[in-house]
């Protein structure tokens, strides 16, 4: 079982994100050194009054503080971008992080997004896999050509081929059975995302399985992304955290998710859904989760808008010891 962090690239109205960066750098070292296996970074735009760091410059930034880990998007907006770019890219730092990137791409779901790039939300879905199928043939030949609905290659090849051979994992984060099917079909993983329950989330690993097993593909990689905070004490866990976690999952529905924590109380939101305790506890729920949806690879975010720093740490370094 392997554990890795998503971490927080998002700040409140008015920090200082210069100031951040530093400490962003001092938890990566710490998340690698208490031994975590992965690294991976949200993504969005137009995000304010929300602070947000990009993606690709923040983890080629990261990338040299985590050596061994690897490192990829949860969750890429794929749609919103153009293929032959994202294919380049994705070359690029599997070189620079020796063959440990993953790309992990969704649909995304802000309509603001999709207008500002000029592309219809209903198009999404076919822009997504059709974007998967230009970008692996990109990674694997040295010339393509390739006549799509949406995007065109005459004749040409990438200016950089990955480490990996095939080119970086495709993780295919999704939310309905129709994603769940389609991360199957065309992804190498099925990320969960963070905002489900254990019971959302168990029927659908059920259809995860079973469409694998009749497109007879096998997978090794189980992925899950959750919402973690290891107090050293039980009792205060929760309290010590909850202020940032609401502000987060509050910004979910100012953003216009349809959220599915809307008019929960605090207690109502995290049960079966954040993993927050002291060691002992947090160790038996990734156990439960890890029983009951057979998921190998923990992803776990730690900070949220308005975390101190030394209770991050504090947390990272409690993770690591449970590992």
């Amino acid at each position: 079982m392997k554990i890795g962090m998503f971490i927080n690239t998002q700040f409140p109205e008015g920090d200082s994100v210069a100031a951040r960066i530093p400490e962003l750098v001092e938890q990566v070292r710490t998340a690698r050194d208490a031994g975590f296996a992965s690294l991976l970074f949200p993504h969005h735009y137009l995000t304010a009054p929300l602070q947000m760091l990009q993606i690709t410059p923040l983890m080629a930034y990261l990338l040299r503080e985590a050596q061994g880990m690897t490192v990829g998007g949860n969750i890429l907006l794929l749609p919103l971008l153009n293929p032959v770019h994202v294919a380049e890219e994705a070359a690029t730092l599997d070189v620079l992080s020796g063959g440990n990137f993953v790309l992990g791409v969704g649909l995304g779901y802000r309509a603001g997004e999709f207008d500002a790039f000029g592309v219809s939300l209903k198009e999404r879905a076919p822009r997504f896999s059709e974007s998967i199928q230009l970008m692996r043939r990109l990674w694997t030949e040295d010339r393509v050509t390739f006549e799509g609905r949406f995007y065109q290659v005459k004749d040409h090849g990438i200016s950089l081929k990955p480490v990996r051979p095939g080119g970086p994992p495709v993780w295919v984060a999704g939310l309905v059975e129709a994603a769940v099917k389609r991360a199957a079909r065309i992804g190498d993983a099925w990320l969960v995302a963070n905002a489900t329950t254990l019971g959302a989330t168990e029927p659908l690993m059920r259809i995860y399985r079973e469409t694998l097993q009749q497109l007879g593909k096998q997978v090794t990689e189980f992925p899950i992304a959750r919402e973690c905070y290891v107090g050293a004490n039980h009792k205060t866990a929760v309290e010590e955290c909850r202020a940032a976690l609401e502000y987060k999952y509050s910004s979910y529905a100012a953003w216009g998710m349809e959220s599915p924590t809307a008019g929960m109380t605090f207690e109502e939101m995290a049960r079966d859904r954040f993993i927050i305790g002291d060691k002992v506890a947090v160790k038996e729920e990734i156990a439960r989760w890890q029983e009951l949806l057979g998921v190998n690879h923990f992803i776990m975010r730690v900070q949220w808008p308005g975390l101190a720093q030394d209770k991050v740490l504090g947390s990272i370094r409690r993770l690591g010891e449970i590992m």
